[in-house]
């Protein structure tokens, strides 16, 4: 759906507060029927094919093709209403590292009594969000904030095809 000039897109974090208000019943649901394992599964499975085709979308949309500064370029989307705080470590064509000190979504979720899925309701997005939107970005991260962490670590680098670029 796109916004008209004048009214400003939902950030991200609104949108995820939204999905999880509908997915906390239908998750319960699934917990207690299939057992927490089982809808774990599901949920992870859902929201990683639903990242893919986000990401797809996002990159269809690249007038100029994808690249690693058109993937840092999408971030405002993610921090947008002091969603994320970072730290940009190193930012150039193959490289986008930075750590996240502040996560509202981690804080969200867990507000909302979800903070033992919200690993698969945002965090799970990421590596398949960089897949969908172009497989040449791969992504490292070893501890989140969701999971207890003091800091999210992102690394992303940019494999040009073929051996070329950087």
């Amino acid at each position: 759906m796109t916004q008209p000039a004048d009214k400003p897109a939902m950030g991200i974090l609104e949108r995820r507060r939204i999905e999880a208000e509908i997915l906390k019943p239908v998750y319960e649901e699934m917990a207690a029927r299939l057992g927490e394992t089982v809808a774990q599964e599901i949920l992870g499975a859902a929201i990683t094919k639903a990242a893919l085709a986000a990401a797809e979308a996002f990159a269809a949309s690249e007038p100029n093709g994808t690249s690693l500064q058109s993937f840092a370029d999408l971030q405002p989307l993610w921090t947008k209403d002091d969603a994320l705080r970072l730290e940009v470590k190193r930012q150039d064509e193959a490289h986008f590292d930075y750590s996240v000190t502040r996560c509202r979504y981690a804080e969200m979720y867990r507000e909302m009594g979800l903070g033992s899925i919200g690993h698969l309701l945002s965090c799970n997005r990421d590596a398949a969000f960089c897949v969908g939107y172009d497989p040449r970005i791969t992504m490292e991260r070893t501890q989140t904030i969701m999971q207890g962490a003091d800091h999210c670590d992102f690394r992303y680098r940019f494999e040009p095809k073929d051996g070329q670029g950087s």
